[in-house]
């Protein structure tokens, strides 16, 4: 059966969002020239109508009044990219985790680097919370939309107008 397919972008403190549904379900949201974005035209006709809830969601996160996103997601990705992301939902606004961390609370210790690359393309970002996972050292380690996004995100949600030195 034939799925539906459509997107929306809105304005973001972080640059516009690219948000896309499946069926009417949110399925991606992309930022300007992120890393794994797919191309434009896999995001189908402009619609907006499928997104009130996302926006209205994004605009109370970005107002700082929102700290967790409840909205139904249909994540396409393979079952271990999925455990990762579903991880992913479960560190606290304001706080990071490890990509060790992660790989540990999945029952995969030596999986750090997996972690990395399931986390890499997290199709949900902002939403599903893969700014908040740092090195083992406590490093900014890669981010699709940019280690300056990720500093400004993190930055954001601890309050912070910049980040200790310790976490560059």
């Amino acid at each position: 059966m034939p799925r539906t397919v459509v997107h929306t972008v809105v304005d973001s403190p972080y640059e516009p969002l690219t948000l896309v549904a499946v069926d009417g379900v949110l399925s991606r949201v992309h930022m300007t020239d992120q890393r794994h974005r797919p191309p434009e035209e896999t995001f189908g006709d402009r619609d907006p109508r499928p997104f009130g809830e996302t926006i209205r969601q994004l605009d109370a996160y970005f107002a700082g009044e929102l700290t967790a996103f409840d909205l139904p997601l249909h994540l396409e990705g393979t079952p271990f990219q999925r455990s990762v992301w579903e991880q992913l939902l479960l560190i606290p606004y304001g706080e990071t985790r490890t990509y060790g961390e992660l790989a540990e609370a999945l029952g995969s210790a030596g999986a750090s680097r997996a972690v990395g690359l399931a986390n890499g393309k997290n199709p949900v970002s902002i939403i599903v919370p893969c700014h908040r996972v740092i090195g083992s050292g406590g490093s900014l380690t890669g981010y699709g939309g940019g280690v300056d996004r990720k500093k400004r995100l993190l930055a954001f949600e601890s309050g912070d107008s910049g980040l200790p030195d310790a976490l560059f």
